[in-house]
């Protein structure tokens, strides 16, 4: 029946394509008339999408055949400038569809999506593949180049490499070859995505939570069958015995990119994804995350002992089993027990005064103190769902910086997570304007209840500061080239900047101004910020081992090259990695294979590392904060100037010195998390 419906979609958006495709008939395609250029999204229509996608790769295609027409010889300005500047519409109306398929989607967008992806992903093949404009492009790259900015550099660098790295270099049948694997990949990829959110509604369905809310149900439940029968559910999802199985589609993509690494000269998939990031080979990974995940085990370990000593006296009072040990179903249960003991912190206690509006909140008001900017709600925005909130982000001295939307709460119709992403790229325009950013923070953050407003755990608040870094990195970029703007930085270094961010949730001066309990108003007391802070290390065995241990996984996926591939059992594959790397049986990696949607469809494949080698220096840089005073402006202002408007424009170690005046201690992040001394 699916197939069916999705058919009869696809062949009515076909027909409209004929029929529709003048922009005074689509929204999408018109000068918007709202302020700051906000999309209007209750003006769009499903089968909108496709028609404006198809103008839009019409007007970019004309703009490439200029560039490549051009009879003056190449330079950056008429051949990478030029570049830069193509595209506007196309850009335009997939920051909608983007955005809006991942958040708010029925069926029929969800239809639309898989068609787009095709369609994009031939459009970026034939633009990557052409010979002549690479031609060009090699030109300026292989001359003189300091005439040039660096930023200019950075963004030559970039589409030379973007060039080689979409197989420009690959003749006759291996380029069509090439085309044809992409198209595969990024289909099987989609599916890989939808498979997931039908597993995660289908979650929902049998238990009454959304996937966001595991970890808080498996903390509260005491019924120990129940948890079992959650875990074991959570843990199989992408794995069951159904339509939604993710197993052959992993497989399939794994084999495809090994066959597109092959195809472009690398040994495997993970050298081609490496190849252009800070860490630069799948050997420095494995080192540095060995380095990490022993002493994360250690650590776990003792965290399993006084877990069994809380779970012993349930047991001497019948609450349990005789000779039941702690089993991964048990940890989030247990641990919030022994926290309860060690630090007498109780979440329940927490929450009321973490109530999401005021966390939000919070999260602004900790910018303004930290960076002097400013951010206003806008009333009567357009939005593409009621439950999401529009607001404009000042600087100090009240220019703009840019939109930032939130949508912090869960739906069947938005994948599970958390993410930031862009509507609209910071870039300067052809007249000299800078265009500022339209920028979402998204979440899956507990909801309010019959009985209760919308009250979040502490891990959701560090989630909420998280995200915002991201914005941040967004909204306060300067750069004149949109490939180098905001967050487009390599993968593991993105991550650097939301989580410095995390580092300011819970100082006292910071909670004291959003932290008020939700029915009094009464200001989160010293002695509960105390506890809070004092258990910040706590239970970090298990998240470290469970985040190394996903890491590690993606990692040992992708140096597999075709052959090994070869009548693989992914399932066994996955145990054996678990079982090399010492990961013990109470702890699973945080994704398992066939729900990791980090590495199958966001961009993080063979980088999943990449939050381990931000942290490390994001606490160094926050260490060097505290050493000269963690509110101290001409500090905040370097980090400002240097991380956070320059997005892309630089190598990111060269930014990184040019901060902290030395490289990154590498023992910063385990000395962060408790792990040594």
């Amino acid at each position: 029946m699916k197939q069916t419906i999705k058919t009869v979609i696809l062949l009515t958006i076909a027909s409209l394509i004929m029929i529709t495709g003048c922009k005074e008939n689509n929204a999408l395609l018109q000068e918007w008339d709202t302020p700051y250029g906000i999309p209007p999204f209750d003006k769009f229509k499903t089968a909108d999408y496709l028609p404006a996608i198809q103008v839009g790769i019409k007007e970019q295609n004309k703009e490439i055949e200029d560039i490549v027409n051009n009879p003056e010889a190449p330079n950056f300005d008429n051949t990478i400038g030029a570049y830069e500047l193509s595209g506007i519409t196309l850009n335009k109306v997939m920051g909608v569809l983007g955005n809006v398929a991942e958040t708010d989607a029925d069926e029929a967008l969800r239809a639309v999506e898989e068609e787009a992806t095709a369609i994009l992903t031939e459009h970026n093949d034939n633009i990557f593949m052409n010979k002549k404009f690479y031609e060009r492009v090699k030109s300026i790259y292989d001359a003189d180049q300091s005439h040039l900015t660096r930023e200019q550099q950075m963004v030559l660098k970039k589409m030379y490499q973007t060039f080689s790295r979409n197989g420009v270099g690959l003749e006759g049948a291996e380029q069509e070859e090439l085309k044809e694997i992409n198209k595969k990949l990024a289909a099987t990829q989609q599916k890989f995505s939808n498979n997931l959110l039908a597993e995660n509604n289908e979650f929902k369905e049998q238990f009454g939570i959304p996937v966001s809310s595991y970890s808080d149900a498996m903390t509260n439940t005491e019924d120990r069958a129940l948890r079992e029968k959650m875990f074991k559910a959570y843990s199989s999802r992408g794995n069951n015995d159904n339509e939604n199985n993710n197993k052959a589609l992993c497989l399939e993509i794994l084999k495809l990119r090994a066959k597109k690494a092959k195809l472009l000269g690398f040994e495997n998939w993970a050298a081609y994804q490496l190849d252009v990031k800070m860490a630069k080979n799948a050997q420095t990974v494995d080192e540095f995350l060995e380095r990490i995940i022993a002493p994360a085990i250690s650590r776990a370990k003792e965290e399993i002992y006084d877990m069994q000593k809380v779970m012993d006296k349930d047991i001497k009072e019948g609450k349990v089993e005789k000779g039941s040990k702690i089993e991964p179903w048990d940890w989030f249960y247990y641990a919030e027990k022994v926290r309860k003991e060690k630090f007498d912190l109780d979440e329940n206690l927490t929450k009321p005064y973490f109530l999401m509006d005021n966390v939000r909140d919070g999260i602004f008001k900790a910018a303004n103190k930290v960076y002097g900017i400013n951010v206003e709600p806008i009333e009567n925005a357009p939005v593409y769902n009621k439950e999401v909130k529009v607001f404009k982000v000042s600087d100090h001295d009240g220019s703009l910086l840019g939109i930032f939307l939130t949508d912090y709460f869960p739906r069947s119709s938005k994948r599970g997570g958390a993410w930031m992403n862009n509507f609209r790229d910071q870039y300067i325009d052809k007249d000299g304007n800078d265009v500022r950013p339209i920028i979402v923070n998204v979440g899956n953050m507990n909801p309010a209840t019959d009985s209760l407003p919308a009250l979040i755990t502490i891990d959701n608040v560090e989630t909420t500061f998280h995200e915002f870094g991201h914005a941040l990195h967004g909204l306060l970029t300067k750069c004149r080239y949109r490939s180098v703007s905001g967050t487009s930085v390599t993968r593991d270094f993105v991550e650097t900047f939301s989580q410095f961010n995390e580092n300011w949730a819970f100082q006292p001066e910071i909670l004291a101004m959003y932290a008020t309990h939700y029915k009094t108003g009464e200001v989160i007391p010293d002695s509960l910020v105390q506890k809070i802070n004092l258990s910040r290390t706590f239970n970090q065995g298990f998240m470290t081992t469970e985040l190394a241990a996903a890491s590690i996984l993606d990692m040992k996926l992708h140096v597999l090259n075709s052959e090994q591939l070869e009548g693989i059992d992914l399932e066994k594959f996955e145990k054996e990695v678990c079982d090399n790397m010492g990961l013990i049986s109470e702890i699973i990696p945080r994704y398992k294979t066939t729900y990791f949607n980090h590495i199958f469809n966001s961009g993080y494949s063979a980088g999943y590392y990449g939050y381990l080698w931000s942290e490390v220096l994001d606490k160094d840089a926050f260490e060097f904060f505290e050493q000269q005073g963690i509110y101290n402006k001409s500090i905040a202002d370097s980090f400002r100037a240097t991380f956070l408007e320059k997005g892309g424009s630089e190598e990111p170690m060269v930014l990184y010195e040019k901060f902290r005046g030395a490289q990154p201690n590498p023992d910063a992040m385990l000395k962060a998390r408790g792990l040594i001394k």
